[in-house]
């Protein structure tokens, strides 16, 4: 068997090495966030950038112990008392497209139309207009934009604000700021919510779209682990039980 290649972490008896630091450098000179930054792009990041991701890490950390994976980390810690673990990975993977996906298609949907308007050689505005005639025509709904609650996520506003000052917002914030005018004024306001947010902000600090799903679990293990701690210190086994309305068949003899 050939050997496993990898270009991330290397160990010896003398010491581990994370793409070439020292991990014990690390600990006393860089941040968890750095370390995030530097495991998934290969170098440490700039202070603008630094700010951006744990910003962004803190945006999605919980939502509340009603959210996908935060319930179902509570349902399983409620159930089985004998594994921390499991009742984190059933939150995690709770996490998927409609829960905590929507950042990477998003990113994937920025790099489309950033592409289309340099191809094309036509204004981000104009590229967001066909993006969103493409959508209409397939019946797909835009990714990164509405909010349930908010009419204007709060988020949304501190990333974008933030990257500005660090000079570091680019043609994934423009073309997300272009598709919400081009949504408003063709079928109805719809806000850039947090993915919508954070997918611009990814895509302008150079991460690939499969890394908005991973920056959401990323985060979103933090709370679930608080959610999960709280369900053991706070509640009795075996607490959830979810209301059920049986509508199958009564009651029948067999024959």
């Amino acid at each position: 068997m050939d050997p496993w290649r990898s270009a991330i972490t290397n160990s010896d008896e003398t010491g581990i090495w994370i793409r070439g630091y020292d991990v014990a450098a690390l600990m006393t000179r860089a941040s968890f966030t750095d370390t995030i930054f530097l495991l998934h792009r290969g170098r440490l990041p700039e202070a603008g950038e630094r700010r951006l991701l744990d910003a962004i890490l803190t945006a999605v950390a919980d939502h509340g112990a009603g959210a996908p994976s935060c319930a179902a980390a509570r349902l399983a810690a409620s159930g089985n008392r004998q594994s921390l673990s499991a009742a984190v990975a059933a939150g995690i993977l709770a996490i998927g497209d409609e829960h905590g996906g929507a950042g990477s298609g998003c990113m994937e949907l920025i790099a489309a139309g950033v592409e289309l308007a340099a191809k094309d050689s036509i204004s981000i505005d104009e590229a967001a207009c066909r993006v969103i005639a493409d959508s209409a025509a397939s019946k797909k709904r835009l990714p990164g934009l509405g909010h349930r609650v908010h009419s204007t996520d709060p988020r949304t506003g501190v990333l974008f604000a933030m990257a500005r000052e660090a000079g570091l917002a680019g043609k994934g914030i423009a073309f997300m700021e272009a598709l919400e005018r081009q949504v408003r004024e063709r079928i109805k306001p719809l806000p850039i919510n947090v993915d919508g947010a954070l997918a611009a902000v990814l895509f302008d600090l150079g991460f690939p779209p499969a890394f908005g799903k991973l920056v959401f679990i990323i985060g979103r293990v933090a709370g679930i682990t608080a959610e999960v701690a709280e369900e053991y210190a706070r509640e009795k086994a075996m607490r959830i039980r979810i209301p059920v309305t049986y509508d199958g068949p009564p009651p029948r003899e067999m024959k």
